[in-house]
C-alpha cells in the first residue's frame, strides 16, 4: 500500500478524532453565553454550605429568574426559620425581606449585576466572561472552570470553581475559596430547569411582601429565648470595646456596644418581643444589599444593618471602610457571649 496514502488516512482519522473530542474553553464559554441569551429564565433549587467559623452552616436556596431583570431568591436555614429571607428584584427596585422581624428594605441598586453571586447562573457566566485567565478542565461529565470572583465588599474570597453539566450546561456545583485556597462556600444545585412557566405576579412586590408576611413565625412568649449579646471576633488593630449598655425598650431589649481606637464604631443589637414594623412598608436604603454569608445586609458608606437569629444588628462608623464593616459583621455571627 502506498505510504503517502496510509499517511493521508492516518491524518484524516486524527482530524475526525479531534473533532469528536472535548470542546475548548472558548467554545464552552461561547455556548454558555448563548444559553443565557436564548433562555427565557430558569428555576433552581440549591444547597449552600458556609464555613463561617468552627461550624458549617447550611442554607436551602430557591432561585427564580425571568429575563431580563426579574429575580426572586429565597434563602432558608433548615435549623432556624427566623433566618429566612427573600431577595426580590423587579421594575420597582430591589427588596430584601426578613419575615422573622417584619422587616423589609428597598434599594435602588444594580444587584445582582454589581457583584459575584454563587447561586445565580447569569452571574457565574458573567464572571467567566470577565476572566480571560480562567483555567478550564473537561471530565467525562463536567466542564470545570477555575476563575476569579468579583465580590465588591469582600476581597477575601478571590477564587471560585464552577462545574457545569456537559450535556445540558446546567450548573452543578460552585466552590468559593479564600486567598489560601480554603473552600469557605459551596453551592450544590439539586434541581435546575431552563425556560419554566411563571405566573404574571410571581415577581410582583405586593404579592411577595404579602406572602412573606403570611409566613411570619409566631412569636409565642413561651418560645422566647433570653437576650444574648454578641461580640465581634474581628476588630481593626488598635480598636477595643470601650463601653457597653443594655436597656429595655417598648417591644424588646437593646445592647449598645461602643468600640474606640484607631477605627471606632458602634454596634447596636436588638431583640424584639413585638414586631416593630410591617413588611408592607419597606424601608428605603441608600446603599447596596450585601451577602454576609449567613444573611443579606443593607450596606451604606457609614453603616451596615442585618438580621440574625431573630435579632436586628446595626453597625455604624465613620472610620471603617465598607470591606471592614463587612468583616466586623461576619465575625459577630456565631460568637455569642453574655
Amino acid at each position: 500500500m502506498n505510504k503517502k496514502y496510509v499517511l493521508f488516512v492516518l491524518v484524516c482519522m486524527l482530524v475526525v478524532l479531534a473533532a469528536c473530542g472535548d470542546k475548548s474553553k472558548e467554545d464552552v464559554i461561547e455556548s454558555l453565553e448563548k444559553k443565557t441569551e436564548e433562555m427565557s429564565g430558569y428555576k433552581a433549587q440549591a444547597k449552600m454550605n458556609l464555613q463561617t467559623g468552627e461550624k458549617v452552616q447550611t442554607y436551602n436556596i430557591t432561585i427564580w429568574h425571568k429575563k431580563k431583570d426579574m429575580y426572586r431568591v429565597h434563602l432558608e436555614n433548615p435549623d432556624d426559620e427566623k433566618s429566612s429571607q427573600v431577595i426580590l428584584r423587579n421594575s420597582d427596585g430591589v427588596f430584601v425581606l426578613t419575615p422573622a422581624l417584619g422587616k423589609s428594605f428597598k434599594f435602588q441598586s444594580d444587584w445582582p449585576h454589581n457583584s459575584s453571586q454563587p447561586y445565580l447562573y447569569t452571574s457565574l457566566i458573567n464572571d467567566l466572561l470577565k476572566d480571560s485567565e480562567s483555567q478550564f478542565t473537561a471530565t467525562d461529565n463536567y466542564y470545570m472552570f477555575k476563575a476569579k470572583t468579583n465580590y465588591q465588599s469582600n476581597k477575601n474570597l478571590p477564587y471560585q470553581e464552577i462545574y457545569f453539566d456537559k450535556k445540558s450546561l446546567k450548573p452543578m456545583m460552585v466552590k468559593v475559596f479564600d486567598k489560601d485556597y480554603n473552600a469557605l462556600v459551596e453551592v450544590n444545585f439539586t434541581q435546575f430547569d431552563f425556560n419554566p412557566e411563571f405566573a404574571e405576579d410571581d415577581f410582583d412586590t405586593g404579592k411577595n411582601l404579602t406572602s412573606s408576611l403570611i409566613s411570619l413565625p409566631a412569636m409565642a412568649s413561651g418560645e422566647e429565648t433570653p437576650f444574648t449579646v454578641y461580640y465581634p471576633m474581628y476588630k481593626p488593630e488598635g480598636t477595643s470595646l470601650a463601653e457597653q449598655k443594655e436597656v429595655a425598650f417598648d417591644g424588646g431589649e437593646r445592647a449598645i456596644l461602643t468600640f474606640e481606637g484607631n477605627k471606632s464604631f458602634t454596634l447596636i443589637e436588638e431583640k424584639y418581643t413585638d414586631l416593630p414594623t410591617s413588611l408592607a412598608v419597606p424601608v428605603s436604603v441608600n446603599g447596596e444589599p450585601v451577602d454576609l454569608g449567613f444573611t443579606i445586609g443593607a450596606l451604606t458608606d457609614s453603616s451596615l444593618e442585618w438580621t440574625y437569629n431573630g435579632m436586628r444588628f446595626y453597625l455604624a462608623s465613620e472610620d471603617l471602610t465598607r470591606e471592614e464593616m463587612v468583616e466586623v459583621a461576619k465575625s459577630v455571627q456565631g460568637t455569642a457571649i453574655k
